[in-house]
């Protein structure tokens, strides 16, 4: 009797072990009758707490979710399609615009820790229009960003900010909106995100991994070990830079090329301002 309940004990562990792995499998997905697959990839649901799915949110998370943040500049929307210089210019205002607030949030958000991803969304759908999405390197700095924005507000809005289950964004943005094929526009259920150009983006991203390198550079060398001395590195690094130039073949001087000065933010704020304003103004004259 005893190697036969050894033996059914056995056989129900090994049932449960299998049970585990396909629910694990199902978790998140459209078979999973129990958890809100959307909510489990987007972050967000479309019906919201009447959902008749669970949404499990996350106690801490390297990613967090700031609701309905963005709000996009007002646009003449009354412009003759024929008016095609007008409307190329509103759209570099409103590129600006939305550059302005990547910036000022990036900028804030990165003061807390190292951001690897910081997404804006470009979908019309009530629960996803102005969400803002932070993932962060490890959890502790998303924490900390987040207990930085409790009581803030950004242009005369409060800010709310909540732990967020996505972590893999491939599988929350829309595939075919990245290859400009989306037939839902901006009420597709997947996260289209809105893009920066390249040189914001090397600025943000560049400039945050660099200042951190130079301190894992400076922690590395051992700075204020005893015997250490700074000239050893000077010296080193003199040599080598030698060592290069006898090897490489001399180049010619580039040629400066002349670069278009950017304006400050003040400036930037304060034009775009004047433009909403005079929107305004246009909008309510006709």
């Amino acid at each position: 009797w005893g190697w036969g309940a050894q033996r059914a004990a056995g056989t129900c562990a090994a049932r449960g072990v299998a049970m585990a792995e396909r629910l694990a499998q199902l978790h998140g997905t459209e078979k999973d009758k129990v958890n809100c697959p959307f909510y489990h990839k987007i972050g967000a649901c479309r019906h919201g707490d009447r959902c008749s799915r669970l949404h499990n949110k996350p106690e801490v998370s390297r990613t967090l979710l700031l609701p309905h943040l963005f709000q996009a500049a007002l646009t003449n929307t009354a412009v003759p399609a024929t008016q095609g210089a007008q409307e190329s210019f509103e759209r570099r205002e409103e590129q600006e615009f939305f550059e302005d607030f990547y910036e000022d949030v990036f900028m804030e958000l990165a003061a807390h820790g190292t951001l690897e991803a910081l997404n804006v969304c470009d979908n019309s759908a009530d629960h996803l229009v102005g969400n803002v999405y932070a993932k962060f390197r490890d959890e502790e700095s998303a924490t900390a960003a987040k207990k930085a924005l409790e009581g803030r507000f950004y242009a005369g809005r409060p800010i709310h900010s909540e732990y967020s289950p996505v972590t893999d964004f491939r599988e929350a943005t829309c595939r075919q909106y990245d290859e400009h094929t989306c037939t839902r526009g901006g009420y597709c259920n997947f996260l289209h995100l809105k893009p920066i150009t390249r040189t914001l983006r090397h600025e943000l991203y560049c400039g945050q991994c660099s200042s951190q390198g130079e301190r894992q550079r400076e922690e590395g060398r051992g700075y204020g070990r005893r015997g250490y001395d700074r000239r050893d590195d000077y010296y080193r690094d003199r040599d080598r830079d030698y060592r290069r130039r006898e090897r490489s073949p001399p180049r010619a001087a580039p040629q400066e090329q002349p670069r278009e000065e950017r304006e400050s933010t003040p400036e930037r704020r304060a034009r775009i301002q004047a433009w909403n304003e005079a929107r305004r103004r246009e909008n309510a004259a006709k």
